[in-house]
């Protein structure tokens, strides 16, 4: 068993990326910002995969992007087609049947910590039924893993975006497996989630330099980003 990480993602110019944002922000701010995001989770996901040589992966959400450049440096899988319930349990139980144990994040919370995906995984490489699930601020979750195959109808017994989402989840999985509950983050879906993205990402104690490059981005005046966008 040596578990693995996939990222949920979205292709820019396949679908549409973060609409609540776009609202606010435009849809050029919103792809530049998504995908130094998203290369910022890939990196510190990267970095705490090594450490117990799990395996990483793109979970791509449109099948004829899987070869999508923007992909490329890491292997990817299909979510599949569905809810977000229901592709959870499709990429969740191939990883887990690949890997043993299995890692789900978004690409939303680039200020995540490498030693919070460690002990993650950590804690999921282990014979016993075991489940991970790290609270958002607004009452989802940003990471979920478990060691164990989950049937499609238990992913599908919580309603998703709602503001107790993450309760409902582990209430559906009672009886799982020993649960690890990771921080709570913001994970950014508006405007208003901007401001905490940047100061977790400011207080991050080792930042990667991806994630360090984001903070620069988001940091510059408007004009600057525009024009490097």
């Amino acid at each position: 068993m040596s578990g693995a990480i996939a990222i949920f993602v979205k292709t820019p110019g396949r679908s549409a990326l973060k609409t609540r944002l776009a609202e606010s922000q435009g849809e050029r701010f919103v792809h530049a910002w998504y995908a130094l995001a998203a290369q910022a989770v890939a990196a510190v996901a990267r970095e705490a995969a090594a450490s117990t040589d799990a395996a990483v992966y793109w979970a791509v959400a449109e099948a004829q992007a899987l070869g999508d450049p923007i992909w490329a440096g890491l292997p990817t899988i299909a979510q599949g087609a569905g809810s977000l319930g229901e592709r959870m349990h499709q990429v969740h139980t191939e990883l887990v049947a690949r890997h043993g144990a299995a890692i789900l994040l978004g690409a939303d919370t680039p200020q995540l910590r490498a030693d919070a995906l460690h002990d993650a995984l950590r804690w999921l490489i282990d014979p016993a039924p075991r489940l991970t699930l790290a609270p958002a601020s607004d009452g989802g979750f940003w990471l979920f893993g478990g060691n164990r195959a989950i049937a499609r109808e238990t992913w599908l017994n919580a309603r998703y975006s709602e503001p107790d989402t993450a309760q409902q989840f582990r209430r559906a999985l009672t009886g799982h497996g020993a649960w690890q509950t990771q921080r709570t983050e913001t994970d950014v879906d508006t405007a208003h989630d901007l401001a905490p993205c940047m100061a977790a990402l400011q207080s991050l104690p080792s930042p990667h330099a991806a994630q360090t490059a984001l903070l620069a981005w988001m940091s510059a005046p408007r004009a600057i980003r525009s024009a490097s966008a």
